[in-house]
């Protein structure tokens, strides 16, 4: 089983960008999918999730600039974010977890991705 997570880079404050993260070795239709952050020196940070409704949840910080969406058929699961700020500077990963509602804890998610980096210069 394996999250493979893609699409970050750098970018200006204002900017946008879209990260994508691709599962293999397993359907991942029914679990909830996340994205979480990090920096160095940090816990880790939930940040979005999405269910396998479709239903979704976001943290404070993420609210009105990005957006989680899925793609089941291509078990695939993507984080647009606009409105970029340097305090989005972070890497970035994907997770997986089987359990039917959302949760906000690493703990919860089975697998996870590799992360991405993702820095907004100012």
């Amino acid at each position: 089983v394996q999250l493979q997570a893609s699409g970050g880079g750098l970018v200006q404050a204002g900017g946008s960008l879209r990260l994508s993260c691709a599962a293999s070795g397993r359907t991942f239709s029914s679990y909830t999918l996340g994205w979480f952050r990090q920096v160095p020196g940090k816990e880790r940070e939930f940040v979005v999730a999405i269910k396998w409704s479709g239903s979704t949840y976001y943290a404070d910080s993420a609210k009105g600039r990005f957006t989680i969406s899925r793609d089941n058929a291509k078990n695939t699961v993507y984080l647009q974010m606009n409105s970029l700020k340097p305090e989005d500077t972070a890497v970035y990963y994907c997770a997986a977890n089987p359990r039917t509602y959302i949760t906000t804890n690493p703990p919860d998610y089975y697998y996870w991705g590799q992360g991405t980096q993702v820095t907004v210069s100012s």
